[in-house]
């Protein structure tokens, strides 16, 4: 059974790297369902549009009638994913691993079609092994195979503290393609030395090996660095419909094309059509219907409208940074210079003169400041504030 040109523009769309083309069209010509897989540490809680864009891959399979393995690994996240890190990651309790995969599962079905999704969590075999099992998958590999990984290289070479864990992290969640058979696993480029092991196990144990596709790390709102929560630059599965659509009309030109094709179905054509001002609303409003529907992504959209380019607001705002976390208004206020003294803080706050994008803030009102935010006093004043 060959597969239309069509289905194959969907499923490659956009990926970085597949190891390889004529393994993945001979598994998909062979009229079976695959088993595709994505693992993910549930180190942190909430999702972004990072995690969107290897998700939608897994979306455009699904819908394609495959078979979605979603591996939440609630073993190896107490370990740590030594991927792109330049130190060991701290430990988490198996407290907050779980906590953390429930909001996941939460998440992740805004996605995917839940009925059709095979929920799996790598403690089921890996608690099983025990440690006779673990060490005799160690035995498969050797130190001098780690160290050919480019992030373990650099911190060995700068004599930066690299844990025995680390070194056992890559083995186990490659064994995890092997306990589910998995054909085909889908991750970022910075997973690639982990998607290969996962090669080289089903190797060992006489199974076929999996494809492996790569898709590219996407870049924050900042446009330099990844998207992250640590960095301030993301915009989560979480935000309201108005904070999504906020954010993402400040997404930087560069950036257009990458956003189009790894996060909508759009033709980029049809954006480079409209004036600039257009495409990005266009670009996102369509991210929006995915999260909150068509409805909610027109109600964004004329309150972006209404309170961002009705209101005038100057091309040149001043810039007022300060530290990520919770803050007083009222102390904000005065720490950004637009108002004398705390006491002159409140009193605007009380009238009802503060707003923080767009929406009204009252006197003893806190800000959570994670992301950039525009702060309105009175008319005319504007200062953007942001977290570092």
């Amino acid at each position: 059974m060959s597969i239309s040109t069509e289905s194959w523009a969907k499923i490659t769309r956009g990926c970085a790297e597949i190891i390889s083309e004529k393994e993945l069209r001979a598994k998909l010509e062979k009229g079976r369902p695959l088993r595709i897989k994505l693992g993910v540490d549930p180190t942190a809680p909430d999702l972004h549009l990072g995690h969107y864009v290897v998700l939608r891959k897994l979306k455009a399979f699904q819908d394609a009638g495959h078979q979605i393995e979603f591996l939440i690994g609630d073993f190896t996240a107490r370990i740590g994913d030594p991927s792109g890190r330049s130190e060991t990651r701290p430990k988490l309790t198996a407290q907050q691993v779980w906590a953390h995969a429930k909001t996941y599962q939460e998440q992740v079905f805004r996605v995917l079609n839940q009925e059709k999704t095979h929920v799996v969590f790598n403690s089921t075999w890996l608690n099983a092994m025990g440690i006779e099992g673990i060490f005799d998958l160690q035995r498969r590999t050797s130190i001098a195979q780690m160290l050919k990984r480019a992030d373990f290289t650099k911190r060995f070479a700068a004599d930066q503290f690299i844990s025995l864990l680390e070194l056992v992290y890559p083995v186990l969640q490659g064994y995890d393609s092997v306990a589910i058979q998995a054909d085909v696993e889908l991750g970022g480029v910075d997973q690639k030395f982990n998607l290969l092991m996962g090669r080289e196990l089903q190797i060992e144990h006489d199974q076929e090996p999996q494809v492996v596709m790569m898709m590219p790390l996407l870049e924050g709102l900042d446009g330099v660095k990844k998207m992250s929560k640590s960095y301030g630059n993301y915009v989560a599965f979480n935000d309201t419909a108005n904070e999504q659509f906020g954010k993402l009309m400040s997404v930087p030109d560069s950036l257009m094309v990458k956003y189009t094709e790894l996060l909508t179905d759009l033709d980029f054509a049809t954006l480079q059509a409209l004036h600039p001002r257009e495409a990005k609303a266009l670009l996102a409003r369509t991210i929006v219907t995915q999260f909150h529907g068509a409805e909610a992504a027109a109600a964004a959209e004329d309150h972006f409208t209404r309170v961002f380019t009705k209101k005038e607001i100057p091309e040149q705002v001043p810039e007022f940074q300060t530290f990520r976390g919770v803050h007083k208004l009222s102390d904000l206020l005065v720490a950004a210079s637009l108002a004398p003294s705390k006491k002159e803080a409140q009193r605007l706050l009380a009238q009802g003169g503060v707003e923080v994008d767009g929406q009204r803030k009252g006197e003893r009102e806190t800000i959570d400041l994670q992301a950039p935010v525009l702060v309105q006093v009175g008319k005319r004043r504007f200062v953007r504030v942001v977290p570092v």
